[in-house]
């Protein structure tokens, strides 16, 4: 028999590959459900491509590829004392039972792996050791398994045997700095010294120099505990040695050698945590189609709450869900890597029944490659990755029902020059609005001037800080925020061609169908440091924002000249043809560029923001010093792009993006960059023509250019595409589903924690006329709502409108 499996190989040697570096094994998961080798059928692992399928779909990976050799792994799970033991293939314990065997099809001739050493001598040899080296590849997502959350925090192997120095340090219940800096945030105690030093800068989402890490690398003192964290209940260790957050079952008496009493600490208030995760009641768990909860990969709870809302939205549900078989059968040899594919195994799942929830390692590998914050294991914004969610479905919606579409609405922008009061109006699209938080506003404005005065007073005399008061901001106060005039930096005005001061209002040219409101909750307070702001809104249920649709140009106002600021061209023209003029006119737009301050970028760098972004706030800042970049990270950094490489135009390329040179407005849809149109249009080019010159040659202005020149415009046929033209939107315009402007609230996502780079984030969910909490993998009934603490909101349009 063996003999009989051993020629039935034969012919399908040349298809077995070992792994080599590089290739990722996808023994853990398949790739277009969440079966894995703890499910009934088993992994099948292709011995070619190393992708893995559930028994639903490795046929259809046969059919259209044609391999024919897959290892099947199975691993059967016992229960210990009540508790579920998992291990990696390859590990044989008493409470796991692995099982593997090579199968052939499409005939489903299967030989156990044990059985291998009796096929004929060359099979033998080269099977064994192509299986052996993929059971014994890394597991293709082992660092997002390693990092997750749900992970065990262990003691630390100093707890016991710490030796603390009976120097007489005492620390104070308040008042703290950091004895290298002054610095008052992220300030961690030595638990051996009594050394305050500061964290490193995001270490925990605050600011610090790194002194308590400098202070370890000096002395070997190994644990230290994050003094504003300390609670009767514990505290927050971190072991330097180790390298990761530790549990000190001797805290207390540690804290106490210091004078600090765990039990004498009061409890403060509820605190954000516990009202937002609805701590303390008996929530009823929920299961089945919608109630799935996504499982924390490793500070991924940014990924799963934005998923959760998307998927509660019919359109999303429609565009994937509704198109599964299509999906499948045209889906990439390498799904793993396909968007379509991707997000439709993660909401076809969650509308399943999936009592234990699912675990979007491939989803995630997927969407954050190539990001160099998404793809890491540190928690991000919430704001930014739906943005950056949204662009790839955008991406890779071309031909097809694009489900984000629901999202998208126009804005429209007033600008007004004030010293010669004329005006002019822009559009541009945006998909999420964003409310200030105008803490002068608050209801409780004189209980909060009266709180900080007793705690810069418990400060300076070293007393325990008061109770914290958190400012209550009416929603009103917020949309009225939104409506106010503000300054327009380095206003060009076209009436007057020289700078002056300019004003821009924002309102709504078209209602979405669903409506996205972000509170801008974040901010930054003394030494650039990153804070959240502790408010509460009055978020309501039903919002009419009707009164912000915006009118147009008015009767009496006067309209700014349709002009674009001069170039200054780097050398004399006379004596050339307009052509040539022209061509040095895109060489000195394209190429007249500074250098990059490196310095500057790195001094910015230092400070915590992503090496790339720092280069570009120096580069669009024209080199103008680290203070002028800084404003342009904070103007710039919640858009989705905003650490990515800086990509430097060429005459081989399109043009830059009006989102890379730091431009208020995104074009919109199909439209090339404003900035492209009017250098041409400076030029003496009419705007339609520069604007098909752009589209027709991928907006190269070097090519647009020749373009120009080598298909005059002809005015017929500029009569004939204006006849077709819809007189409220241009046929290139974006594609829009205006309405009215009411709303009705069904989703909101949560943030807990002093900064976007930590904390938590749970969302919210109306589903079936009631509210649903969705806390990574647990989904329960809501009691309490917290509404009135959300960071992301999500409305959707009235039906009886």
């Amino acid at each position: 028999m063996a003999a009989d499996l051993g020629e039935l190989l034969v012919p399908y040697m040349p298809t077995i590959r070992v792994p080599r570096t590089g290739d990722r094994v996808f023994k853990s998961e398949c790739a277009f459900s969440y079966d894995s080798p703890e499910s009934e059928g088993g992994l099948y692992v292709c011995m070619n491509t190393f992708l893995g399928f559930g028994r639903e779909h490795v046929e259809r990976h046969y059919r259209k590829t044609g391999q024919s050799v897959y290892m099947l792994l199975k691993r059967h799970v016992k229960e210990v004392r009540g508790h579920t033991i998992c291990f990696y293939i390859g590990l044989h314990t008493d409470s796991c039972e692995d099982e593997a065997k090579l199968v052939i099809f499409p005939d489903h001739f299967e030989i156990p792996l044990p059985n291998i050493e009796e096929l004929p001598a060359l099979v033998s040899e080269c099977v064994t050791i192509a299986c052996d080296a993929a059971l014994n590849a890394a597991s293709a997502y082992k660092k997002q398994e390693s990092d997750s959350w749900d992970e065990e925090i262990q003691v630390s192997k100093h707890a016991r045997s710490l030796r603390q120095q009976d120097n007489g340090v005492r620390i104070p219940p308040s008042g703290w700095k950091c004895q290298k800096c002054e610095m008052r945030e992220n300030l961690w105690l030595n638990l051996t010294d009594g050394a305050v030093l500061c964290g490193k800068w995001f270490f925990d989402g605050a600011g610090g120099n790194g002194h308590a890490l400098d202070h370890y690398k000096d002395t070997n003192f190994p644990l230290a505990v994050k003094l504003d964290n300390i609670t009767a209940d514990g505290a927050d260790i971190y072991s330097f040695d180790e390298e990761e957050a530790v549990l000190d079952p001797h805290i207390s008496e540690h804290l106490q050698h210091f004078g600090i009493d765990m039990l004498q600490i009061v409890r403060p208030r509820v605190s954000e945590w516990e009202v937002i995760q609805e701590s303390g009641m008996k929530l009823k768990e929920v299961y089945g189609s919608g109630f799935t909860g996504i499982k924390n990969l490793g500070n991924s709870c940014y990924l799963g709450t934005t998923m959760q809302v998307l998927f509660s939205i019919p359109e999303f549900q429609r565009a994937y869900v509704g198109n599964l078989q299509r999906i499948y059968d045209y889906s990439p040899l390498d799904p793993t890597t396909d968007f379509s594919t991707q997000i439709q195994v993660v909401l076809g799942f969650s509308l399943q029944h999936q009592s234990k929830g699912i675990s979007p390692k491939m989803f995630k590998a997927m969407v954050s490659k190539g990001h160099p914050e998404f793809s890491s294991n540190r928690q991000q914004d919430a704001h930014e990755f739906f943005l950056h969610l949204i662009n790839l479905v955008e991406r890779n919606s071309a031909g097809s029902e694009n489900p984000s579409d629901v999202f998208r609405y126009l804005v429209e922008e007033r600008v007004q020059c004030c010293q010669t009061q004329k005006v002019c109006y822009n559009q541009k699209v945006d998909y999420l609005m964003q409310l200030p938080a105008p803490m002068e506003a608050a209801s409780n404005r004189e209980e909060l001037i009266a709180y900080e005065a007793k705690r810069r007073e418990a400060e300076e005399n070293m007393r325990a800080p008061p109770e914290p008061v958190r400012a209550r901001i009416p929603f009103t106060a917020c949309l009225q925020a939104f409506t106010e005039p503000e300054n327009v930096p380095d206003f060009w005005s076209s009436a007057l061609q020289a700078k002056s001061a300019g004003v821009k209002t924002s309102r709504f040219a078209s209602f979405p169908e669903y409506l996205v409101v972000q509170i801008k909750k974040f901010t930054f307070g003394v030494d650039w440091v990153p804070k959240k702001l502790d408010l509460s809104i009055d978020v309501p249920d039903f919002l009419d924002l009707s009164r912000l649709r915006g009118t147009g140009l008015q009767a009496g106002e006067e309209e700014l000249p349709d002009l674009t600021p001069p170039i200054v061209l780097p050398e004399d023209t006379r004596g050339k043809d307009h052509f040539q003029v022209c061509r040095i006119v895109v060489a000195f737009c394209l190429f007249s560029a500074p250098d990059i301050d490196e310095s500057a970028a790195m001094q910015l760098a230092e400070m915590g923001f992503p090496l790339e972004a720092c280069r570009k706030a120096v580069y669009y800042t024209g080199n103008m010093g680290p203070e002028m970049a800084f404003n342009w990270i904070i103007a710039h950094m919640e858009e989705p792009d905003f650490a990515e490489p800086l990509a430097l135009p060429s005459f081989m390329e399109p043009g830059p993006s009006m989102a890379s040179l730091g431009l208020a407005a995104t074009p919109l849809d199909n439209q090339p960059p404003e900035e492209s149109i009017a250098i041409l249009t400076s030029m003496g080019f009419p705007r339609r023509h520069t604007v098909q010159a752009l589209k027709a040659t991928n907006n190269n202005l070097e090519r647009a250019l020749d373009w120009i020149f080598t298909h005059p415009e002809r005015e017929e046929e500029e009569e004939e595409d204006h006849s077709t033209l819809s007189p409220d939107q241009d046929a290139s315009g974006p594609r829009i589903k205006d309405g009215p402007g009411r709303y009705e609230l069904f989703a909101f996502i949560s943030h807990m924690g002093a900064s976007t780079m930590s904390g938590r984030y749970v969302c919210h969910i109306k589903k079936e006329g009631r509210w649903v909490i969705f806390n990574d993998h647990k989904v329960c009934l809501s009691e309490r709502p917290p509404k009135d603490l959300g960071y992301i909101y999500f409305y959707r349009r009235l039906s009886s409108c």
